[in-house]
Formats: structure tokens, C-alpha cells, sequence
């Protein structure tokens, strides 16, 4: 089941509904618009960051399987050339393409087109909404939830994975973050946070159904160095949910498409060497 391209997005949908039913109990229960506990706040950073640290050791752990799997490759052709596994085809593809990655999306600026996204859909929402001269909990929640749960690098780069090489891992961690934000936002925000879970569905399960569609087309080697690729990022947005950095992952994002033109690249040029 796990090689479903969109299960890692089923999952993220479940945790969102769960969540958020379980912030409308609280609600209910409350009687109140809000959870304003320190106690609470600081057990909820506390889950984040821990959930950060979950994240990092996925990321590392999908940039290890790469160069693993070369060095044993290597090995298997000559024993000689375990050695010199760190310094394998995957990784050098991997950082070069983060090198070109970051440069190409550095000069485009992508962080800041999508910051501005969703400032834009913010601020159309509260113009209609003030034009109406009305107040609408349900629709101010699903805005904010959806903004919160898939305009981000978490989202792409794991359904980008998730479609590509059936790693659902990211998906699952970020399935713990959506699940805690969902009850906190749905505590405060109301049923407007469980609907957007079906912009979740349609969202991330698009991203990932196409990965899974293009990636039909590419060899295994492609697909394993763009996974690398993606776990390196994955670090980052790691250390980023742990406030540790401020990394602005979506200028990274590139990156990961850098392999489909690297790897035939690269074996060519070894090829005009070996002969």
C-alpha cells in the first residue's frame, strides 16, 4: 500500500480531519474561542520541535541511503573503490545540483513569490470578507489552515518524493505537525480547519501524482539522486522547524530537478573517459 504515490497524502489528510476534530472537542468542552495556556504553548513548541528533529534524522538518513548504495555498487565492481564511496557519482550530482539549484532559485527569488502568494489570497479574503461586512469563522479558517498546511516546502518536497520513489517518510512527519496545528487552529478557528483538508488532498495529491507520472520516464539512477537531493533539503527544513536556521528552502527547490539533466550528463562524460 505504501507504494501508492498518494498515500503519504491520504495519511496527511487523515491526521488533518483528526486533528481537527479533536480541536472542536476541545472547543466544545472550553467554551471558548481559544487555548491561551502557557503550559500548553510550551508543550506544543516543545512537540514541534521535536517533530523537527524527526524531520532531520529523515533527511539524513535519505542522503545516506545514496551514498550507501553507490559505495556498495562500487564495491561490487572492485573492492577498491569502497573507499572511496563518499566521493561517488550520487554525491557529487547531489551537490552539484544543490549548487545550481540554489543559484538558479536564488536569482528568482521563489521563497519570495510564494511569501507573496499567500499575503495576496490573505488580503483577498479580508477585502471580500470587508466588503460583506460580515464575519466568516468558517471561511477565515480554511483559508488559514490550507495556507498553513500547503504553501510550503515541506509540502512540495515531500509529495515530490512521495510520487517519485514511494518515500513517504516527510509526509508522515509533517502529518505530525499538521496534526497538532490542526487542533490548535480548530480550537480557535473552527470547522473551516477540517475543511481544508480537502484542499490538502487535492493540492499535495497533485503534486505527487505528477512526480509519479514524470518520474515513469526516468532511470532509477535519476530518480535515486533527486531523492538524495531531496533529503538534503529535507535536513534543512529540519533545522528550520527547530529554529535552529532560517533557511529559505524554497530557493532550494530547483535542485531537485537538477539530476534529470546531471546524471545522462555525467555518464557521458565518464563514458568519453573510460574509452
Amino acid at each position: 500500500m505504501e507504494q501508492f504515490p498518494l498515500w503519504g497524502t491520504l495519511v496527511n489528510t487523515g491526521t488533518v480531519i483528526l486533528g481537527s476534530f479533536f480541536g472542536l472537542l476541545i472547543h466544545l468542552i472550553s467554551k471558548k474561542g481559544k487555548l491561551s495556556s502557557p503550559r500548553y504553548a510550551e508543550v506544543s513548541e516543545s512537540i514541534m520541535k521535536g517533530l523537527g528533529l524527526a524531520v532531520v534524522m529523515v533527511g539524513i538518513g535519505g542522503a545516506l541511503k545514496g551514498v550507501i548504495n553507490d559505495a556498495v555498487t562500487d564495491a561490487v565492481v572492485s573492492p577498491d573503490l569502497l573507499v572511496g564511496g563518499l566521493s561517488s557519482e550520487n554525491t557529487i550530482i547531489t551537490i552539484l545540483s544543490i549548487v545550481l539549484g540554489v543559484l538558479v532559485g536564488g536569482l528568482i527569488d521563489i521563497d519570495r513569490w510564494v511569501n507573496l502568494l499567500g499575503k495576496k489570497v490573505e488580503t483577498l479574503f479580508n477585502r471580500n470578507q470587508a466588503a460583506a461586512s460580515v464575519h466568516v469563522p468558517v471561511a477565515q479558517g480554511f483559508v488559514s489552515a490550507s495556507l498553513l498546511f500547503c504553501v510550503g516546502s515541506m509540502t512540495i518536497v515531500g509529495s515530490i518524493q512521495s510520487g517519485l520513489s514511494g518515500n513517504h517518510d516527510l509526509l508522515y512527519t509533517k502529518s505530525m505537525l499538521d496534526f497538532v496545528s490542526s487542533i490548535i487552529l480548530s480550537s480557535t478557528m473552527g470547522v473551516g480547519v477540517l475543511l481544508s483538508s480537502v484542499f490538502v488532498l487535492v493540492f499535495q495529491g497533485g503534486i505527487a501524482l505528477v512526480s509519479y507520472l514524470a518520474g515513469q520516464g526516468l532511470s532509477t539512477a535519476v530518480i535515486d539522486t533527486m531523492s538524495s537531493v531531496g533529503s538534503v533539503l529535507i535536513v534543512g527544513l529540519g533545522l528550520n522547524v527547530m529554529g535552529v536556521t532560517k533557511l529559505k528552502i524554497m530557493n532550494y527547490l530547483p535542485a531537485v530537478f537538477f539530476p534529470i539533466a546531471l546524471v545522462p550528463l555525467w555518464d557521458w562524460i565518464v563514458g568519453l573517459i573510460v574509452k
